[in-house]
């Protein structure tokens, strides 16, 4: 049903697509289509009128001549000279407005009232009038012109000349069928190139739709592989990028959850053997019991260091600890982290050589000193005896960069990349002494800071953490 569901709305999307394309193409072409068409008309119209224009005009001035002589048949001959019963029709008025002379005498002798024609009321009044009109006595339209005729100043009747569009309205109505099918078959050309556009926008949108599915349904580090050479390519590098920083995350989480299991195992296990171990008879020794008793709370420490450890880590992933904001001094807070390990460091014969500028930074200095603890920490264990570990800080552009060299054997290339994450260990034989949460945690820390830590690492030259923290401002 869901997938039913999907294909309804993918198919939406391709139909909205199609139908989008197909409405602006026949917009479009019919817009120019009927502007074309017009344009054809009105131009056709006014070169005929311009032609009527003239034609009266000439014939005006040779009937006017006529009538001047009053030699009306040369004013009859001149009319069925220039009238085609046909096409044209040519009619001369006297000043009263009655019919002097026609092309087209038959019809004409049907006509009872001339003031009725379109054109003669304002001829008659001297205006010249021009424009479409039926036909005197038939219903086909009718190009004409109506012209006053004058000589010397003086009225002396009325040149009407029309002629029939029926013969441009029959030409006017092939041009139109062929626009109209040139149109129809632009829009069916149109529609198979706009189905296969929709088609090209909707199919990659498919694929990223059931992409995102199978990432939802937990099939995470699946690639997207689309080639659009647009925005959708850019999308899909986004998503895959997202796909493996799931799949990242979601191995992140089982080693996570393996190591979590392992590391609580191990002094549960160690205190049930214990206890089982005093139940057993055990407790009966005194110096046996001491022992247990001692394994008993070295394990307890252990799991309540790990347990607290794992609070810090997920507050600082989840961004829900607060980090106070204060103005610290980059020496003072060194100066603390080195008496708080100095003790050890004799114990384990290890010199310390401290060179910090007098250097000012914001943050919090409770977690920040957790972090630079964590790193001594790891230094200590990780350098050997009658060795030297070196605390550096100066300024660097707008950052306070702090440096913690040991000279213990260094870190391996292949290790480096991986030195930050939760319980990753690279000497197996120390994993007793640590649960290899403190480098995740100070990573958490500085970031948090809006800071970075790096590491580096020469063989059997020790390895060096360089922390870069924002200077205050």
């Amino acid at each position: 049903m869901r997938g039913y569901l999907r294909r309804i709305k993918l198919n939406t999307i391709h139909a909205k697509l199609l139908c989008t394309y197909l409405m602006l193409t026949a917009f479009g072409t019919s817009l120019l289509a009927g502007y074309i068409l017009w344009s054809f008309s009105e131009y056709f119209m006014r070169m005929r009128q311009v032609d009527l224009d003239n034609w009266t005009s000439a014939l005006s001035e040779s009937v006017a001549d006529a009538l001047a002589e009053k030699d009306i048949p040369r004013v009859k001959l001149l009319v069925q000279r220039y009238g085609a019963p046909q096409n044209v029709t040519l009619r001369v008025f006297s000043q009263q407005g009655s019919l002097i002379a026609t092309s087209n005498p038959k019809l004409d002798a049907q006509v009872k009232d001339w003031y009725e024609v379109a054109g003669m009321g304002a001829a008659l009044q001297n205006h010249i009038q021009k424009g479409i009109a039926k036909g005197v006595l038939s219903n086909d339209d009718r190009l004409y012109i109506a012209r006053p005729i004058e000589r010397n100043g003086e009225f002396l009747g009325v040149l009407r000349m029309s002629i029939t569009l029926e013969q441009f309205q029959q030409q006017f109505a092939k041009v139109f069928w062929s626009v109209l099918g040139t149109l129809a078959l632009t829009i069916i050309l149109c529609a198979f190139i706009s189905s296969r556009l929709a088609r090209s926008l909707s199919k990659p949108i498919e694929i990223m739709q059931n992409f995102a599915i199978r990432l939802g349904s937990g099939h995470f580090g699946d690639k997207l592989t689309i080639q659009e050479n647009n925005e959708l390519d850019q999308l899909a590098a986004e998503l895959n990028r997202m796909s493996e920083r799931l799949a990242s995350l979601d191995q992140e989480r089982r080693v996570f959850l393996a190591n979590v299991s392992h590391e609580l195992r191990t002094p549960i296990s160690n205190v049930q053997v214990t206890v089982d171990a005093l139940k057993s008879g055990a407790y009966e020794e005194p110096e046996l019991r001491d022992r247990f008793f001692q394994t008993i709370d070295s394990e307890i420490k252990r799991l309540s260091r790990l347990i607290h450890d794992l609070l810090d880590l997920g507050r600082l992933e989840a961004g829900v600890t607060q980090l106070e904001q204060q103005t610290i001094s980059l020496q003072g807070l060194i100066n603390r982290a080195v008496n708080a390990m100095e003790p050890r460091m004799q114990t384990v014969r290890i010199s310390l050589q401290v060179n910090v500028e007098q250097l000012m930074i914001q943050g919090d200095p409770e977690r920040l000193l957790q972090a630079i603890l964590n790193l001594l920490d790891n230094a200590i264990k990780h350098s050997p005896a009658n060795s030297q570990v070196l605390i550096s800080g100066y300024s660097k552009g707008k950052l306070a960069i702090i440096q913690i060299q040991d000279q213990g054997k260094g870190i391996k290339s292949g290790d480096l990349p991986r030195i930050f994450e939760q319980f990753y260990t690279t000497d197996p034989s120390r994993q007793s002494s640590g649960n290899g949460l403190g480098l995740a945690i100070a990573k958490r820390i500085i970031e948090a800071h809006q800071g970075s830590i790096t590491a580096t690492s020469t063989p059997n030259q020790g390895a060096t953490f360089t922390i870069c923290l924002p200077l205050k401002s």
